[in-house]
């Protein structure tokens, strides 16, 4: 047995000092993955079991003010993020077909890297989206998609980060960081009160904008499985199948929320984030607090929970 642990230890350092990117070691965080995996895991017991045990006899906070600078700042952070892609390879330089990592010290190269670098950081500032709900008290919006989707991002990422920060894979966060413009822009003008709503009308279609950009990741990861490319192949099995995954928890919180089917289950509202106010919700179908929130946003009409059921 201590033969194994030996083993595992001799091998996980040659794996850090051997096959990550040198020009990365002494970055924050990425020294070690322990510093990450211990934040995620406990992101998801707060998530779960701390925070609304500590929200229990706790009145919800008030937090409209909050929540809309958070959101303007989230869509400058991901807007930022998304023009530095750009610039360092997505813009022109790097192919759809096949993109190898650049090690180099060139300016570029770096750059990107740098870039790679700040997107895992986001992955670590969308913690504040699970923070918001149980400061409000929304624990049934901390579902399991919801933690999934934010507890697996900062260790996946920091794995590309750490072994290969640019080349194909990155068109996954070009991808999402597009869609976070979209969707924390969403969020902000929701958070801005009622008459706000009828901007945003298009809520149904955000959520089948996040799920096409699951299947673009993995179509654009999996390519690679039909053609030659100097790039690590794990990384494009583990990046695609997060997109497969991802595309399914999001399908299921479609059906739940836009089906006729789904209005006849449990709604996951995980996906969305609704806002201070018993006036308006981003969330549609919600029933909480004796009121049906419509998809649009605005409350058409007040009507009891055992009203709606009898319509």
């Amino acid at each position: 047995m201590a033969q194994l642990v030996l083993n595992f230890i001799d091998s996980y350092h040659d794996i850090m000092d051997n096959k990550s990117d040198p020009r990365v070691n002494g970055w924050p965080m990425l020294s070690s993955p322990f510093p990450t995996l211990f934040i995620c895991l406990f992101y998801g017991y707060f998530a779960k079991t701390l925070g609304p045990r500590l929200m229990e006899n706790r009145k919800p906070f008030q937090l409209r003010k909050v929540l809309i600078v958070y959101n303007a700042i989230q869509t400058m952070f991901s807007a930022w993020i998304f023009y530095e892609y750009m610039m360092s390879g997505w813009g022109g330089s790097y192919s759809l077909k096949c993109q190898p990592v650049d090690y180099s010290y060139s300016p570029m190269a770096l750059r990107m890297a740098q870039t790679c670098w700040w997107y895992y950081i986001s992955k670590f500032t969308e913690f504040f989206d699970t923070l918001f709900f149980i400061l409000r008290k929304k624990n049934q919006q901390v579902s399991t998609l919801h933690v999934i989707h934010h507890g697996c991002m900062p260790m996946s990422v920091w794995m590309g980060m750490k072994f290969a920060p640019g080349g194909h894979s990155t068109f996954f966060a070009l991808l999402n960081t597009f869609v976070h413009i979209v969707m924390y822009f969403y969020y902000m003008v929701s958070a801005m009160g009622p008459k706000y709503q009828k901007y945003i009308w298009w809520k149904k279609y955000l959520t089948s904008f996040q799920m096409l950009q699951f299947v673009c990741i993995f179509v654009h990861q999996f390519q690679l499985l039909f053609r030659e490319c100097n790039y690590p192949k794990s990384f494009m099995v583990w990046i695609g199948l997060h997109g497969v995954m991802f595309l399914f928890l999001f399908s299921d919180f479609y059906k739940s929320k836009y089906t006729s089917d789904g209005k006849r289950r449990p709604a996951n509202d995980g996906a969305c984030m609704p806002v201070e106010g018993a006036s308006y919700s981003k969330c549609s179908s919600n029933e909480h607090d004796n009121v049906v929130y419509y998809s649009n946003g605005i409350v058409n009409g007040f009507k009891t929970t055992e009203d709606a059921k009898t319509k």
